[in-house]
């Protein structure tokens, strides 16, 4: 069930440490399609290969479960900081397990130029400022609801926002990515940019 943004991921952290068990459940499957996402964009970043990427959000939200009462922030900017941050740890732990498992990597894969363990804060920014359908879609205070609707989305519409949006690919190289034509994969990232519009709550 999709959450209303505003305060309510305080009132739910606040909650959550106040010993409220529902509501630490709650914060967590409101963050799901959140981690999901971003695990999924940054393997991909990294492997330029189509992963499963479950695991990886799987053990971040293990984690961060585990070590909730370790976590001293009571914002929400605070908690998908924190959440990112082990997600970072948990990609790149993926990546050094590949690289064991691949002694080939650096020759079969070109890494992105994207840290993981520097995951920007800004991971729903538009490709470029300058595309005003992006900046006013992927605006970072709505990135809850926003994962949330991408994750509804067919996977060409997903595939192509994570690649441009998230990613912040090229189109030349989002056409490479996907095995489409630059004008195919530009009509397509703007009709998913529309769908996910049409998705989102009219507040958005």
């Amino acid at each position: 069930m999709p959450i209303a943004e505003t305060d309510t991921v305080s009132n739910l952290l606040i909650r959550a440490r106040g010993g409220d068990q529902d509501a630490l459940e709650r914060l967590f499957e409101v963050c799901r399609n959140y981690v999901n996402l971003l695990a999924q964009a940054q393997a991909e970043s990294w492997l330029q290969a189509k992963v499963d990427a479950s695991d990886i959000a799987q053990q971040t939200m293990l984690e961060a479960y585990r070590d909730f009462i370790g976590f001293e922030g009571r914002t929400k900017a605070e908690w998908l900081a924190w959440l990112r941050r082990i997600l970072a740890r948990n990609v790149t732990d993926f990546i050094r397990q590949f690289r064991g498992a691949k002694r080939q990597i650096n020759r079969e894969v070109g890494l992105h130029k994207q840290n993981p363990a520097s995951s920007s804060n800004n991971l729903f920014e538009p490709a470029d400022s300058a595309e005003t359908p992006s900046q006013q879609l992927l605006a970072r205070e709505r990135e809850l609801l926003i994962a949330d609707a991408v994750a509804r989305l067919a996977p060409d519409h997903r595939e192509v926002i994570m690649l441009r949006n998230l990613q912040q690919l090229e189109f030349e190289e989002v056409a490479r990515r996907m095995n489409r034509s630059r004008p195919a994969v530009q009509m397509l990232w703007m009709r998913a940019l529309a769908k996910l519009q049409e998705l989102l709550p009219v507040e958005c």
